[in-house]
């Protein structure tokens, strides 16, 4: 199957701004299996906000809940606990690229037993990083890396969000032995024109992955 799974290595560390960049580069589809937090406050409409998809290229979430936690409380909340059984990749045409944001980090519980990582094993795509760019980024995103490769994950690359820092870059490719494919400014208040302000950043990697 063609697509990617894109994770990060906290909460708000830009996952559905680094996601909608990635759907327009990659003319990809786009699936949120866990979404918290209010309706509008919700990334799926936001995706179709800034890259114009249609609903045909939106899949429906396989679990929404309405307070912005991480899914494991979000679903006790309301009486409900995640089965991951019940979470399965859309059935996809043949052309087709799928973007798969996952919710929170990498390790954020989805119930008592299992974690965001079970479904990246479950879903079986290679997997993007969206790491900060500033100070404490090296930490993290080597630990997120850490994490995934443990559990057999193949690891496409790490998108950088923020200010460009040639260093933390440096270190987190030297150390972490996965490549930085793209570096992206952070933005306040994205729009549509901002996302295709990117394409050329982006360029390179979606053409590694055979799309252009």
């Amino acid at each position: 199957m063609n697509g990617l799974f894109v994770t990060g290595t906290d909460t708000e560390v830009g996952k559905t701004f680094v996601s909608a960049a990635l759907v327009k580069s990659l003319s990809a589809s786009y699936w949120k299996p866990v979404q918290t937090g209010p309706d509008q406050d919700h990334d799926t409409p936001e995706i179709q906000r800034l890259t114009g998809i249609t609903d045909q290229n939106i899949y429906p979430c396989s679990y929404s809940f309405p307070d912005p936690l991480s899914p494991h409380e979000a679903a006790r909340r309301v009486g409900q606990t995640i089965n991951l059984d019940n979470i399965n990749l859309p059935l996809i045409s043949i052309d087709e690229f799928l973007i798969v944001e996952g919710a929170g980090g990498a390790l954020v519980p989805l119930n008592d037993q299992f974690m965001m990582t079970d479904l990246m094993v479950k879903v079986n795509l290679p997997v993007v990083i969206v790491a900060r760019s500033g100070l404490g980024t090296i930490n993290h995103t080597l630990l997120t890396i850490e994490a995934l490769k443990g559990r057999g994950l193949t690891l496409a690359g790490v998108i950088m969000n923020g200010p460009e820092n040639k260093g933390n870059r440096e270190a987190i490719e030297e150390y972490g032995k996965v490549p930085v494919v793209a570096e992206l400014p952070r933005c306040e208040h994205v729009t549509a024109e901002t996302i295709a302000e990117l394409m050329p950043r982006l360029q390179r990697f979606s053409e590694s992955l055979g799309r252009k």
